[in-house]
């Protein structure tokens, strides 16, 4: 059975909460994300592969996947 990974994910800014809907990428990791609403730069965190699974609705799909992220 094929899993269905889902590539838009809403990332939340935890200093202004500002929301962006993002198409993640499948082929590297994103480690950085400039805030559209207050310009902060967001890393992932501690324990996290990326922002998505750290400020996103939706994990990045190597985690969608059961797989190491970018690993």
């Amino acid at each position: 059975m094929t899993k269905t990974v889902m590539l838009e994910s809403t990332v939340t800014c935890p200093e202004c909460g500002h929301r962006e809907t993002e198409v993640m990428p499948t082929d590297a990791c994103q480690w950085f994300y400039e805030c559209r609403g207050c310009g902060t730069l967001l890393k992932p965190l501690p324990g996290d592969c990326c922002v998505y699974c750290s400020y996103g609705t939706v994990p990045c799909p190597p985690i969608q996947l059961d797989e190491k992220c970018c690993g």
